[in-house]
This record gives structure tokens, sequence and C-alpha cells, in this order.
């Protein structure tokens, strides 16, 4: 399913992202100075492509005909499940963001603490986000949403991706340029 294929390719791009968050964290804690600029530029890309452009054909798009088709199940699983995990990164963010403007301001040591553990817990919270989509929910969807449905997904998908194929680029060649350098 087309829709589901490009979540999940997605999902890779995001793990890479995290893997470059855990390894600048790493390097926090070895001693090295925090490059605030670079944190910065993680959360902008883990707010503009993993949370409005992933996130958004979820919620959008998959989790909605989901609810509006499968059931108490699928409102369980979408509104009181993946979509609060989706309010918890964006908090996870959200601190870290602060900790960072914090720490710009007035250099405190102190403030370390805050921008790994924030880092740390939005890296930790959403590897397990994503093997939960990958191994369950997905798996769910494309075995009972209809034949139907997912044309439908899969048509709203690809119009997402379009709309937003130039964005997308740009963050993929910058994770491509930043793990080559972090994960090499």
């Amino acid at each position: 399913m087309y829709g589901i294929e490009i979540l999940v390719d997605e999902h890779k791009n995001i793990l890479r992202l995290l893997d470059c968050m855990s390894a600048s964290s790493y390097g926090i804690l070895k001693g090295e100075d925090v490059d605030v600029d670079l944190f910065k530029k993680y959360i902008d890309m883990a707010r503009n492509y993993a949370d409005k452009h992933h996130h958004g054909k979820e919620e959008l798009i998959l989790f909605k005909h989901m609810v509006d088709t499968m059931g108490a199940v699928a409102e369980k699983l979408v509104n009181y499940g993946m979509l609060i995990e989706h309010d918890y990164g964006r908090l996870y963010l959200t601190s870290l963001d602060e900790a960072l403007d914090a720490y710009r301001s007035t250099g405190d040591d102190k403030l370390k603490l805050d921008i790994i553990a924030n880092t740390i817990g939005y890296v930790n919270h959403l590897r397990r986000h994503i093997d939960k989509e990958d191994n369950v929910i997905y798996t769910f969807a494309e075995r009972e949403l209809s034949d139907e449905i997912k044309k439908t997904v899969n048509k709203e998908t690809e119009i997402f991706e379009d709309e937003n194929l130039e964005k997308v680029k740009e963050y993929i060649t910058w994770l491509d340029e930043i793990s080559n350098k972090l994960l090499a």
C-alpha cells in the first residue's frame, strides 16, 4: 500500500535523525560544546519533517480514515494511543527548544542536563512509537481497511507528497550530510 510504504520509508529517515541527535547528546556528555545551532536544526527537522510532514499524513489521512471506517478499535488505537504519543513528542521538542534558548542566553552548564534529557527522551519515545506504528498500526490498517479506502489513502498521500516535495528533499539532503559526518 503506497500510503503506508511512504510512512515506513520516512521512519527510516526519522530514525537516522534520532541517531544523530543521540550522537550529539553523547558528545555533550563527553565534554564537547553544545552546538545550539545544530540542535535547533534537529528541532526544525523534527517539527517540520517528522511531525508536520510525516505525522501530518498519518493524522490527516491514514488515521482519519481508520477512525472514520474501522470503529472503536481504531478509535482507541489512534485517539488514545498514537495521537497522544505525537503530543508527547511535541512536548519533548518544546522542552528541548526552551533548554537550548536558556543555555544560549546564560551558558549555564546545568542546562546541559536538560538538553541531553529532553533529546534522549524524544529519541527513545520516537523509537518506541515508530516500532508500534510499523509493527502494529500499519499492519492493522493494511489488513482491515477496504480496498476502496486504501485507494483513497494512496491518492491523498500522493497529493500531500507532491505539495511538499521540495522541502522534504532539503531535509533529506541535510540529514544525509549530517549523518555522514556524525555516524560514519
